[in-house]
């Protein structure tokens, strides 16, 4: 059996924030699929969870379906899953925001940040668009990585940050890990463990897909049914 992971990106960012992980699944054997949702327009949470939901659509049925959030796309993952028409094998989130129906991200995080992003949005020209801050908020300080980061980096609407998570329970029938980055920046393994998911911890930045790829790679074939090919140890790939 094929093993395919649909891998979401977090606020801010977009499909290329796999780049660095996609290629090391493929050596070992799985597909991968990049939904994006930098969609322009002012779209919510809700309509985030669609674009996943028909990206888990289009998995063929009978492969393993392992469904990955990053940051924000933790709320997403779980709202699209819970929704799906298929089977979702397993759910990992990456310093991932969750909780249970009704929690939105302001609603998980602490009140000084909500204040931040609602007084951000407020400033830029629309009124709704939240502008993505500097590479370093996500533990991105190499030169480089930082320019490269910070040029593609995209404004945040309001709404996702505000919207509440629609779940019927479904979602949580199924298995989850909770991977969460040390030095930790928010509770990510207490969401998880809430959650009774198993948490893991990686030594490494938010953005760890950028700055670690090759140990978030590892982690994400462990969640795989037995008997799947490993990734042999090699160099992580340079973005250009």
């Amino acid at each position: 059996m094929t093993t395919t992971y649909v891998l979401v990106h977090g606020a801010w960012h977009g499909p290329w924030a796999w780049d660095r992980v996609v290629p090391l699944l493929h050596a070992a054997g799985a597909r991968t699929t990049t939904p994006d949702l930098g969609t322009p327009g002012d779209r919510g949470l809700h309509d985030h969870a669609r674009t996943v939901g028909a990206a888990l659509d289009a998995v063929p049925d009978d492969d393993e379906l392992v469904l990955v959030g990053h940051s924000y796309a933790g709320l997403v993952v779980r709202e699209a899953a819970d929704a799906a028409r298929r089977t979702v094998d397993h759910i990992v989130l990456v310093d991932g925001w969750a909780g249970p129906d009704g929690a939105g991200l302001f609603a998980l995080a602490p009140q000084a940040f909500a204040d931040a992003m609602r007084a951000a949005a407020a400033a830029s020209p629309d009124g709704h668009l939240v502008p993505a801050p500097p590479p370093a908020a996500y533990g991105i300080v190499e030169p480089d990585d930082a320019a490269w980061l910070a040029a593609r980096l995209v404004p945040q609407p309001l709404r996702t940050f505000t919207e509440a998570s629609r779940l019927t329970g479904r979602v949580d029938a199924i298995p989850g890990t909770a991977v969460h980055c040390r030095p930790s920046t928010f509770p990510f393994d207490r969401f998880g463990a809430a959650l009774g998911y198993r948490t893991r911890a990686l030594d490494g930045p938010h953005d760890i897909m950028l700055t670690d790829p090759e140990p978030l790679a590892r982690l994400l074939l462990d969640v795989r049914g037995p008997g799947k090919p490993a990734i042999q140890k090699q160099e992580a790939r340079s973005l250009e």
